[in-house]
């Protein structure tokens, strides 16, 4: 089912999300909701959506990496790393990061290049996998939002400039935080 996305200014946003302890129907109809709502994205597309970004305050969030939308249940980032990207890998860390919670805004959060995530499927086993370059980024952007952290939370301790598009005119203009 399609969910309504909260907006910015929603609590559960700035919450940290509740750890999953049960995995049984009502996690897999939270899973295919997560899928579906980030599914029917457009304009903006959306790559990752949170839990809490449609209002359940749990530790679980979908993702696109590559061509596919894969769920994360519990996720924890155990290692951070910078290591030279490829070629395309570069091209792809280097775009503007928003949020389907604060549409039409954009700016450049630098995140790291490869991270080593520990997670559970939504049966509940446990993986390790590591991620690079776009599908890293994505992933540190929905773990922050279950620790309550939103993207202009990291453009404002990274001193870096925010942006706002109109969608009508296509136009860009720095906004002042």
């Amino acid at each position: 089912m399609i969910r309504p996305i909260v907006g910015a200014k929603a609590e559960v946003l700035r919450l940290t999300a509740k750890p999953v302890t049960k995995f049984d129907k009502k996690l897999t109809e939270l899973a295919r909701d997560l899928v579906d709502t980030l599914s029917a994205q457009a304009e903006p597309d959306g790559v990752g959506l949170a839990g809490p970004q449609i209002n359940k305050s749990q530790a679980i969030f979908a993702a696109l990496i590559g061509r596919d939308i894969r769920v994360f249940v519990n996720p924890k980032i155990t290692k951070k790393d910078n290591p030279p990207l490829t070629p395309s890998e570069k091209k792809k860390a280097d775009i503007l990061e928003g949020c389907l919670s604060l549409l039409n805004y954009y700016g450049p959060v630098k995140r790291n290049k490869s991270i080593t995530l520990s997670f559970q499927d939504i049966e509940g086993q446990a993986h390790t996998e590591v991620f690079r370059g776009l599908s890293a980024q994505i992933i540190e952007h929905e773990v922050d939002h279950l620790n309550g952290v939103l993207f202009v939370d990291r453009i404002l301790e990274q001193k870096k400039p925010l942006y706002k598009i109109d969608p009508k005119t296509d136009k860009w203009e720095e906004v002042e935080l």
